[in-house]
């Protein structure tokens, strides 16, 4: 996906390396910065090739012993490797794990680099050579005592090879490895940023991070709210690699039909030789003025899309791919955690919120929402490759086109035909593929439950705090379904939809006693009647309720410690608690015989608290109304 060429070329590279690339509006030969080497192409072919207006990369006329392929590519950063100044190795394989990265100074030494792993697939070695000298660095990515990739960078010999500018099966699986890189902490930890700039100013996290090496990033201001976030992160790693993007324009759809969305717009702006900071801002406000929840929902059988279904299997759902929900949310998978004996498996995903903080969530039916609607196309995506035309320019890849021969998750309609029980009876044994025993699988659930409880009390204060900030404001209420999509200090700060995902969440805890009894072979029973075992569940359930607690500031700025059965008996209040115009202990469903409600100082216009109650059904009956 990339560059227009006089060439016409398969939508993924050969293991020759040759290619063409992309200027802004002009097509240039720009080598690949992951310093792709041939398999077999003698010196006289690289000459004709060269002769014909196809570079091959440095490391393929160094050192013709030096190779790799789409499968498994090494890449470095940044792309003027300084003496002295540190060199990032990354080793991406989409065929197997590989064990280790050596590296071979320019003095002959060599040595195994110290190395993270993750995925897969993709699987990724990632390590850090400090203090380079000037010089050649022979870089091997080793499976088996065997080399299964090579490439050559050069320390402080101008500009190192960037990248050939394809969203090909190598680029795209680097991409899935940035973006668990960009996420990745142990699976106990809570992970949450005011925003994305956080994350990607970082250098731990983003081995991208001033990558281009003009302090690009110490300039950035990446705010993307929930529907922006996969399209910034696609630019983002676009902008760093001089890739050509695309994104559609589409209705919101209605009740009785999904959205639908007109031809790809194709970006080449950050396409060929490094962009600007600006030119990067450029670019993702205009994908920003073009995308929303619509872009992500689309029919699942619909081809004219950015984002296409994929299979649910471990080897589909990579890091990157997007969740769309049917009301509109949208999440990016980040990291599977294998089941291992004693300890659940997990798969976490990240979201951006109205007020642009983002932050990591598990898997779960609580967060994750599936529904059969007319409305739209939920489940996991991937973003529709990029591929080139003879004499044209990139388009998207079709349904048909995709996973033949190409490497990457093929389109699948399986999501199409599932239920939601099914759904997420399949997604159960994807992540607890040995099941789990009854209480593992409940406190795997009381903690996903009480992570997104800790999550809404921030974003309650911050809409507490902007109204303390901004005394005597009324903050204007949408009508109809229009609360959930909209605009300004209202999507900003007020939670129907966190809210509504909340009761869905005490919902599905509540109802795991039952989901045992329908779905017995998830768990491992011991012998035990599902009956018996959802009993249990249930004796255990009424146990925690006491043992669990949230804390909220009141208006009179005293804590408040809320137990989870203070929160299920106030469901009823939760129903009606996302108007930031209301006091903060309104929000937590405080009623007048409850001791919190005394500190109460501010409510909802008496016209917002009508149209409450007249929405208040959606919220019990926990399902969002058709636009």
């Amino acid at each position: 996906m990339r560059r227009d060429s006089p060439r016409r070329r398969p939508a993924l590279p050969v293991a020759s390396g040759a290619r063409p690339g992309y200027t802004r509006g002009t097509p240039i030969h720009l080598p690949l910065v992951s310093m792709l080497a041939p398999n077999f192409l003698p010196a006289l072919l690289a000459l004709a090739l060269s002769l014909a207006g196809f570079l091959l990369p440095s490391a393929a006329l160094a050192a013709p012993g030096c190779r790799q392929d789409d499968q498994v590519r090494v890449w470095t950063a940044p792309l003027r490797p300084r003496p002295g100044g540190g060199l990032t190795v990354i080793a991406v394989a989409t065929d197997a794990a590989l064990d280790q990265v050596q590296v071979t100074d320019p003095a002959g030494g060599r040595a195994t680099l110290r190395t993270t792993a993750t995925g897969g697939p993709p699987w990724g070695l990632t390590g850090r050579v400090a203090g380079p000298r000037s010089g050649t660095y022979r870089i091997e990515a080793l499976r088996g005592g065997r080399v299964a990739a090579c490439a050559e960078v050069q320390v402080g010999g101008g500009e190192a090879p960037r990248g050939g500018g394809d969203w090909d099966l190598a680029t795209t699986a680097l991409y899935s490895a940035w973006v668990e890189r960009l996420f990745d902490a142990p699976p106990e930890q809570s992970m949450s940023f005011d925003s994305l700039g956080p994350v990607l100013r970082n250098p731990e996290r983003n081995f991208l991070y001033d990558f281009l090496g003009v302090g690009e990033d110490g300039r950035l201001n990446a705010e993307p709210d929930c529907a922006d976030l996969p399209y910034y992160l696609r630019a983002y790693f676009a902008w760093k690699l001089g890739l050509p993007i695309a994104h559609r324009q589409c209705s919101r759809g209605s009740s009785a039909s999904p959205p639908r969305c007109q031809g790809p717009v194709v970006d080449s702006a950050l396409a060929g030789s490094p962009a600007s900071a600006s030119e990067f801002r450029g670019v993702t406000r205009r994908l920003m003025d073009g995308v929303h929840s619509g872009s992500a929902r689309t029919a699942l059988s619909d081809e004219a899309t950015d984002l296409y279904p994929v299979p649910l299997t471990r080897a589909a759902l990579w890091p990157g791919t997007v969740y769309a929900d049917p009301y509109g949310h949208v999440l990016v998978l980040v990291k599977w955690i294998a089941q291992r004996p004693g300890q659940p498996g997990l798969l976490f995903a990240v979201d951006a919120q109205p007020d642009n903080s983002v932050a990591r969530k598990r898997f779960w039916e609580g967060t994750f929402l599936f529904a059969e609607t007319p409305s739209a196309g939920p489940g996991f995506k991937a973003f529709r490759p990029l591929v080139r035309t003879g004499g044209g320019g990139p388009r998207q890849l079709s349904n048909a086109a995709l996973g033949s021969g190409t490497g990457l998750p093929p389109a699948s309609q399986e999501q199409a035909r599932l239920t939601p029980a099914d759904f997420y009876a399949r997604m159960e044994r994807l992540i607890n593929p040995q099941g789990l025993e009854p209480a593992a699988a409940y406190q795997a659930t009381l903690d996903a439950l009480m992570e997104q409880l800790e999550t809404r009390v921030e974003s309650v204060a911050k809409g507490e705090a902007y109204m303390r900030a901004h005394p005597g404001t009324t903050i204007s209420m949408p009508s109809g379904p229009a609360i959930f999509e909209t605009t300004g200090p209202w999507e900003d700060f007020a939670t129907p939809s966190r809210d509504m995902r909340l009761l869905i969440a005490l919902n599905v805890l509540a109802g795991l006693p039952e989901r045992i009894r329908r779905y017995p072979d998830l768990y491992v029973l011991h012998g035990e009647r599902p009956a018996e075992a959802a009993a249990g569940i249930e004796r255990l359930h009424a146990g925690r309720l006491d043992r669990q607690f949230v804390t909220y500031t009141r208006s009179d700025g005293a804590l408040e410690r809320l137990s989870l059965r203070d929160i299920y008996a106030r469901r009823a209040g939760l129903e009606v608690a996302y108007n930031p115009n209301d006091c903060i202990e309104k929000r937590w469903g405080a009623a007048p015989d409850t001791a919190d409600y005394a500190s109460c100082r501010r409510q909802a216009p008496a016209d917002q608290r009508a149209r409450m109650q007249e929405y208040r059904p959606w919220f019990h009956e926990a399902r969002r109304p058709p636009r």
